[in-house]
């Protein structure tokens, strides 16, 4: 058993709490990981507004790097002090879709008891399979993925979301293939690594859709070749001038907001794909002509934490990072204390922000 200091979502819409929390030691299968640093990411923020539900007290957080620090029984290939990423995706590896080689839709429910509680006994969730909105965590051994000691832990704690999202949303959702055309809905920190991720698949053309005309020229820091106002009167038209008259093959949606699905397969091409990765609110509908998809044959796919397997795709990207070719520093807008927690997530919400991260 640790004591560690975890900021608490005791209300939805409210500030969180830092508060003293009892953290249970690894059972087997399990790691602890003493945390170096952990960002903020919006389905953070969406948790613990509420706008997805779920059970209070809890402590989110889940993009985080840190260091070995215990492990359970049966754990092979993690020893005490490297320093790893810490995700969200944890995979049993037995069920039919970890199978299939889908670890991020694992089926089967985690069997241990709560990991958090307070001094008179009350558990705290530890969401998301994480709970890394505290100086450590125990989870399975399944979610790390141990990492090169000359990567910077904060730079490391991206790799554990936004990163793998929006790369794999092109790459393993999206299929993409050297020289064709891509269009990313939404230039924050998810559309932005989209963008990365059809820059290294070798696209022709990578158009960023933003409201924010800043956003835009951040895009091209990226990779876009192209920036469209999403503000402007069918912006799709200049997306297909931009393509040289064509529509997309892979239209990404990186953002939750419901006008930017209702827009989103006017972006398409004969034959493209159209990959879903933001998350709107629960209950939140879109509309578009089936007909249209069918006759053209277009297709539509979700796509969960990019489609990825970990153990595979996270040292890849950390290799790119390392010739330079996948940018982790620059996106990166502010680096915070545990402390100032409730104000990075306050900056992240004015939507200006790449990706805050907290430093312990």
């Amino acid at each position: 058993m640790a004591q560690v200091k975890a900021a608490v979502c005791t209300e939805f819409g409210k500030p969180l709490v830092i508060e003293e929390l009892t953290l249970r030691a690894p059972m087997a299968g399990e790691v602890e990981v003493t945390l170096e640093a952990v960002a903020i990411c919006h389905s953070d923020i969406s948790f613990a507004e509420g706008i997805w539900g779920g059970t209070l007290p809890a402590v989110y957080g889940h993009e985080a790097s840190g260091r070995v620090t215990a492990v359970g029984a049966g754990v092979t290939g993690i020893k005490e002090g490297a320093r790893v990423v810490v995700t969200l995706i944890r995979s049993c590896g037995a069920c039919p879709t970890c199978q299939s080689g889908k670890p991020v839709l694992c089926q089967t429910p985690d069997g241990h008891p709560p990991k958090l509680t307070r001094a008179d006994g009350t558990p705290v969730e530890a969401a998301m399979a994480c709970g890394a909105f505290a100086e450590r965590v125990v989870v399975d051994e399944s979610q790390v993925v141990v990492m090169p000691e000359d990567i910077p832990a904060d730079c490391v704690a991206l790799l554990a979301c936004g990163v793998i999202t929006g790369v794999g949303a092109v790459v393993n959702a999206g299929h993409l293939r050297a020289g064709e055309d891509v269009v990313v809905i939404g230039a924050g920190g998810v559309g932005l690594n989209a963008i990365q991720g059809a820059r290294i698949a070798g696209a022709r053309r990578i158009v960023a859709v933003d409201m924010n005309p800043e956003k835009l020229e951040m895009a091209r820091d990226f990779g876009a070749t192209d920036g469209i106002l999403a503000t402007e009167k069918a912006p799709w038209k200049a997306a297909f001038d931009a393509m040289g008259g064509k529509g997309a093959d892979v239209v990404a949606v990186t953002v939750g907001a419901l006008p930017a699905y209702d827009s989103a397969p006017r972006y398409l091409g004969w034959g493209g794909r159209m990959v879903m990765v933001g998350m709107p609110h629960s209950g939140g509908m879109a509309q578009y002509e089936p007909v249209v998809v069918a006759y053209t044959g277009q297709g539509m796919v979700g796509s969960k934490m990019g489609d990825v397997v970990i153990s595979r795709d996270i040292p890849w990207m950390a290799d790119l990072y390392r010739q330079g070719r996948l940018k982790l520093d620059e996106l990166i807008s502010g680096r915070w204390t545990f402390e100032q927690i409730n104000d990075a997530i306050a900056d992240t919400n004015t939507g200006s922000a790449k990706r805050n991260v907290i430093l312990f």
